[in-house]
């Protein structure tokens, strides 16, 4: 068991990345349906604005309670993440609340005896909110993946984007729920089982990166067709040493240079982006939501490395 302290650092760390990527997730998938799927569209477009009021609520109480390595990993905000909302907003008339991200950039770090007495059971409470929310979206993007799988609907994202989102709000969720029992990590289990999901998902950025950028831009396709192959490749490590197969340390360090590499990567790329300068069909803040999934890994594998 851990403090009330610690429960409420990690919960709110976690809302904090977490809570920023599924409204981004909704956002994405809002995007990409056809005129006759309105309907999911609005589903998407309400989500979003669901996990707009639960980060706003997580926002409201984080000064001075998480940590600030947490704030500045690049994991919660990066450089981009302003331009990229105001830009995505701009192509898509959606209106995204920058005032969120400016109120995140204002955040402090933990400070001694700075939390309020009853901190614990507000977070409480904002995770049970946060279990039932996510449990939602996991049914609304099942539905969605179902839907195309079986051509009953055709949208914009790749079946495998679908199934990818899909994957991380259950992880999410997975971790609110163990957090609500008050038990603390293996931190040696949960780094194998963190390395396996993050290295997948990696692969599977460089893959959406490859795809969704304009056949002109050659050395860039390249470049994230080698990070998807070294991350796949990582993937297979990943899953060999939590068969003792090989050393644990062996794929964590490996790991940890991959990602440093995907994450510079990445954060070209996003400027690129939003300087008109890269050629593709990356909506901005896809492309900053992809360096603040990099920079959360990047985090975690240090952690593992010590």
């Amino acid at each position: 068991m851990f403090s009330n302290r610690e429960f409420a650092r990690q919960s709110l760390e976690l809302h904090l990345f977490f809570g920023r990527i599924m409204k981004e997730h909704s956002f994405f998938l809002e995007l990409g349906f056809t005129p006759r799927d309105v309907s999911y569209t609005e589903k998407a477009d309400a989500f979003r604005k669901e996990f707009d009021k639960l980060l706003c609520q997580v926002i409201a109480i984080s000064d001075g309670v998480v940590s600030q390595d947490v704030l500045n990993s690049g994991e919660v905000f990066t450089q981009y993440t302003l331009n990229a909302e105001m830009a995505s907003s701009f192509y898509t008339d959606v209106h995204i609340p920058t005032d969120l991200t400016k109120a995140e950039m204002n955040l402090t770090g933990a400070r001694t005896n700075s939390m309020h007495q009853r901190i614990d059971q507000i977070v409480y409470d904002i995770n049970q909110e946060a279990i039932e929310l996510i449990s939602s979206l996991i049914r609304f993007k099942t539905e969605i993946l179902t839907n195309v799988l079986s051509c009953k609907m055709f949208t914009m994202n790749y079946p495998l984007l679908i199934d990818h989102i899909l994957r991380e709000a259950k992880l999410y969720l997975n971790m609110v729920q163990h957090l609500q029992t008050g038990e603390e990590y293996d931190i040696e289990n949960e780094a194998l089982v963190q390395e396996l999901f993050w290295n997948r998902i990696m692969a599977e950025h460089s893959k959406f990166i490859r795809g969704l950028l304009d056949p002109t831009e050659g050395d860039l396709i390249n470049t994230a067709n080698n990070f998807g192959n070294e991350f796949d490749q990582l993937t297979k490590e990943a899953k060999l040493a939590m068969n003792n197969t090989i050393p644990f340390e062996k794929v964590t360090a490996d790991s940890l240079a991959a990602t440093r590499d995907i994450l510079n990567f990445k954060a070209q790329g996003t400027e690129g982006i939003l300087e008109c300068k890269v050629k593709s069909i990356i909506i901005p803040l896809l492309a900053d939501h992809t360096v603040r999934e990099a920079s959360h890994y990047l985090r975690l594998l240090k952690i593992f490395s010590r």
